[in-house]
């Protein structure tokens, strides 16, 4: 199994959501990406489980971005990944770092966070980032935004 790094994609209207541990959270309406590590036994099936929650919002969340796939008011628009053995998840967070929502994602690294916040949608910057890291950037759509 392909072992790597990847980001989903969320579009939103600006909403408020509580997020465990880290309580209510406002979102601006616009994009969000979100950067994960797939470097664990099941690697990038890791994806799968990420959009199969997205599809069956009645599970309980388990991490910071399933409370964002269990939202109704946040739609997945696209999962871009690389497939890599490096843990290179945090120095993508700091190619993307402008807009970061604090703490949320990151609470096994020193991260500030690995949730970005973007007007646009930031699918070519997160392909151009996931180059820059000698990755070859792979998007899977999940639903048009």
């Amino acid at each position: 199994m392909d072992k790597g790094i990847y980001c989903l994609v969320f579009k939103n209207p600006g909403c408020t959501v509580r997020i465990g541990a880290l309580g209510e959270i406002h979102f601006q309406p616009g994009w969000h990406c979100y950067i994960g590590s797939a470097l664990g036994s099941g690697g990038l099936k890791r994806l799968e489980r990420h959009i199969s929650l997205f599809h069956n919002r009645d599970k309980r969340p388990k991490w910071h971005v399933d409370y964002l796939l269990s939202s109704p008011l946040f739609s997945l628009a696209c999962a871009v990944y690389g497939v890599t053995r490096e843990r290179l998840e945090c120095r993508l967070a700091q190619d993307l770092g402008d807009g970061g929502v604090p703490g949320f994602g990151s609470s096994d690294c020193n991260c500030a966070s690995h949730l970005f916040y973007r007007q646009c949608d930031p699918e070519d910057e997160i392909l151009s980032a996931l180059r820059h890291l000698r990755l070859i950037p792979t998007t899977k759509t999940i639903m048009s935004p």
